[in-house]
């Protein structure tokens, strides 16, 4: 237990940290609210009507997939820079690769089949 010391005197004093700079903004900082301030601002266009409109599940599912597939595609990109290094356990690593992208294909193409990919 005592190699994990520093870890926990690490998370303390981040969280004293954390919890003072709360504490400080919000009890410290100006408070004037109006009108003007509790209006809704994008990039400095006026906002026109509800800035509370519902999306769809529909959009949620399909940025989810992006992340999903967009993150195991990253993946990829290590370990083809660092292929060629590997000359023992080269063709051992290329199966798994390829197994890795089997399973990523089949999910693809299964929910492509099911419209997880469409918006409408």
């Amino acid at each position: 237990m005592a190699a994990y010391l520093p870890v926990l005197i690490l998370l303390i004093v981040a969280g004293v940290i954390a919890a003072s700079i709360i504490f400080i903004i919000g009890n410290i900082g100006p408070k004037k609210p109006n009108k003007m301030k509790d209006t809704f601002f994008e990039c400095g266009v006026p906002p026109i009507g509800d800035a509370k409109k519902r999306f769809s599940v529909r959009f949620y599912l399909v940025a989810i997939s992006f992340l999903l597939f967009d993150v195991e595609v990253v993946m990829l990109f290590p370990w083809a820079l660092v292929y060629r290094d590997f000359l023992v356990f080269g063709p051992m690593i290329l199966n798994a690769m390829l197994v890795f992208l089997g399973i990523l294909t089949v999910a693809f193409v299964y929910e492509w089949r099911r419209g997880g990919l469409d918006w409408e």
